[in-house]
């Protein structure tokens, strides 16, 4: 108790010598110009910008002459980057074409006492087959009084356009290697980190792929033979609020702060890259990353489109010498959350980024039917609830063009969606604890200054009969199933002992051939528990030879013999939470018949297993299992994955059940 009242009180302290500089003190805000650079100084710190390219290319903060790397040229400092393609001119060798986004046109936009706002644009020019068709416009603002700097980009294209593919749109800013040693992204998952020249061969060696690197001999020793790899620190986009580097030294922070996830692709559960290894903090806005083609930007022949991408804040903070350097994590934190309140900012120059009177609101709640649960309808607690374009059930995954706002609701069902973008959209939910996705293709229309109430939305999930049994619980992850222990020779300490990101250690896959090295994974539903005999992810088996077999895991379950005169189809649900150039193929109480009962067919290229993850894209599949095809007694399922060639091919399950046809009675609960 007396370490924590200390640790408050230190904070606390803290706190109050980093606040920004009172409003009514005199800071004075000037822009200058320098030979090919624009400087911001705001007399908290000075910020340099290339004219007209517009890299970010110093920072200077508390002392520091710039926080920012100095080896290699200074464009390489800070920089909007995409990769993108024309169709069909991408080859295997190459991920696109990487564009720095070099600008052509510096304008300032506005210049006042209270903000200055620059513009670093370049327009498309239809001789070119060099650069991307697409109008971006590069904005950067800095308010008086402000510890740091926002940036946004408008991305536009105009009818008549040729066709385009955009793979990844970032903003990267790389540190001071030998200052910046501390990442922090979250509260459990933050620590000292090696250096960039460790990775580097003879001191590090790469491992099944250039990200995963095991570090041999670093400069640190305390890193030595330890697993360095970027994905490692990858989050969901719903919890990437704020994320960045301590230099411990200077007791001084940077950060990333993003109060709203509006502007990313693909929703609340996509996963994006943030801080790592550089050191390096990225706000990445649309990738492919852990879900594949799917997620390839394309834009049609005379397509037009128009997306604001941000703003984000990039932020300062700084302690006395005498406090711990690893408060300002805290601090950022705290930042955050005002951040969040006054979003949207009112006051970015573009009538292209609404303000708050020019939004709508929309609000609601969400109930979950299924009768062989419950004879009430269920609140959906902790359910998330969102708007995004007009689609099919589960779009919102795959949806890269528009805005998505989200929800997460309370335990009685309640939501309530703020500052809504004028368009129209589709309403979008999914549920802990329940298969599937609500989705109501109903369009909504959201116009500046709209408060919708929904009233009350009744989610019914897949279900045609009582529960035989199941395996899993249904949260679009393989969290609960068993993760084993990481090879003691490719470890990322970071995660040693961390029950919530176990799957975070390089080589699970091959643990799989490990701990089955003749016969594939068998579960019984009567005996086994999931969490200690279900393997995570069904993977292929490495060969003597080097080469790779599929797998076929098989479920064995009892049948009752007063069932045996049932007529109609049993029903198995699989939910998948992510598949890599994979198959699912099942089959019933016969593992060698062909064709088989059911097949996904190849599916998936979310490459979740080779980069620490616990879900990709969500399936959800319904097999019709014809009563005739069981037996009283033992009966079996096989599930096979036949596809092997990689070591990284495969399948996660969510949950899987098998339903009694719905003849069967059944007591439902309260």
């Amino acid at each position: 108790m007396i370490a924590l009242i200390m640790f408050l009180s230190l904070f606390e302290i803290a706190i109050s010598q980093n606040q920004s500089c009172d409003p009514e003190t005199t800071q004075v805000l000037q822009l200058l110009f320098q030979d090919g650079h624009v400087v911001i100084d705001n007399g908290i710190f000075q910020l340099t910008l290339s004219n007209p390219e517009g890299f970010v290319t110093g920072v200077r903060y508390n002392g520091i002459e710039n926080v920012l790397a100095y080896t290699g040229h200074e464009n390489d400092r800070g920089y909007w980057d995409l990769v993108w393609n024309f169709p069909g001119k991408k080859t295997k060798k190459t991920k696109g074409t990487l564009d720095r986004i070099e600008a052509t046109k510096m304008e300032v936009i506005t210049q006042n006492d209270e903000q200055i706002e620059i513009s670093f644009s370049r327009t498309w020019n239809a001789s070119s087959n060099v650069t991307v068709p697409v109008n971006i416009d590069k904005r950067f603002v800095v308010l008086r009084n402000s510890s740091g700097f926002y940036s946004y980009a408008i991305f536009e294209r105009l009818q008549g356009w040729p066709a385009v593919e955009i793979d990844n749109i970032r903003l990267a800013i790389k540190l001071d290697k030998d200052k910046f040693h501390y990442m922090a992204i979250s509260d459990e998952r933050q620590r000292y980190m090696p250096l960039p020249d460790d990775r580097i061969p003879p001191r590090g060696k790469p491992l099944a792929y250039p990200e995963a690197v095991q570090l041999l001999d670093p400069i640190e020793p305390e890193f030595k033979g330890e697993v360095d790899d970027k994905y490692e620190y990858s989050m969901e986009s719903k919890d990437i609020k704020v994320h960045g580097w301590i230099s411990t030294k200077d007791s001084v922070g940077f950060w990333q702060i993003t109060p709203s996830n509006e502007f990313r692709s693909a929703g609340p559960l996509k996963h994006f890259l943030g801080s790592h290894v550089g050191p390096t903090n990225l706000a990445i806005f649309h990738s492919t990353h852990y879900v594949g083609e799917d997620l390839i930007m394309k834009f049609e022949e005379g397509e037009a489109w128009k997306k604001v991408l941000g703003p984000v804040f990039i932020y300062l903070n700084s302690f006395p010498k005498e406090v711990d350097p690893l408060l300002l994590w805290h601090e950022a934190k705290n930042q955050t959350k005002i951040e969040e309140e006054k979003w949207p900012y009112n006051f970015t120059n573009s009538s292209d980024f609404p303000a708050s009177d020019q939004r709508g609101h929309v609000s609601g709640r969400l109930l979950v039917r299924d009768r062989y649960i419950s004879s009430e309808d269920i609140p959906a607690n902790g359910s998330y609830v969102g708007l995004a374009a007009p689609g099919d059930v589960g779009a919102w995954q795959r949806e890269y063009k528009g805005y998505q706002f989200w929800s997460k609701a309370d335990e009685e069902g309640y939501f309530c969606i703020n500052n809504v973008r004028s368009g129209r959209y589709n309403r979008y939910a999914f549920v802990p604890g329940f298969i599937g996705d609500y989705h109501n293709e109903t369009v909504i229309d959201i116009s500046p200054g709209s408060n919708i109430c929904l009233g009350e939305l009744v989610y019914e999930p897949p279900r045609d009969g009582p529960t035989l049994w199941e395996i899993g619980v249904p949260d679009r992850t393989a969290a609960e199933f068993y993760i084993p222990d990481p090879n003691p020779t490719f470890v990322n300490k970071l995660y040693v002992n961390s029950s919530e990101n176990e799957y975070r250690q390089y080589g699970l896959w091959e643990r799989y051939s490990e701990l089955y090295p003749d016969e594939d994974m068998v579960y019984d539903v009567d005996v086994d528990d999931y969490s200690k005999d279900w393997f995570y992810m069904q993977v292929t088996r490495k060969l003597d030879d080097g080469g790779y077999n599929g797998t076929t895991w098989e479920i064995k379950f009892q049948f009752d013999d007063q069932m045996e005169n049932l007529t109609g189809d049993f029903k198995l649900r699989i939910a998948l939470a992510t598949s890599n150039v994979a198959e699912l193929q099942v089959r019933v109480n016969n593992v060698s018949v062909d064709p088989p009962l059911f097949t996904t067919g190849q599916i998936g290229k979310d490459n979740t297993i080779a980069r620490h993850g616990i879900h990709g894209l969500y399936w959800l599949y319904s097999v019709d299992v014809p009563a005739s095809s069981l037996c009283p007694g033992n009966n079996s399922i096989y599930l096979t994955q036949p596809l092997a060639i990689s070591p990284f091919q495969g399948l996660m399950y969510d949950y899987i059940r098998l339903e009694y046809p719905d003849s069967v009675n059944h007591i439902t609960r309260s």
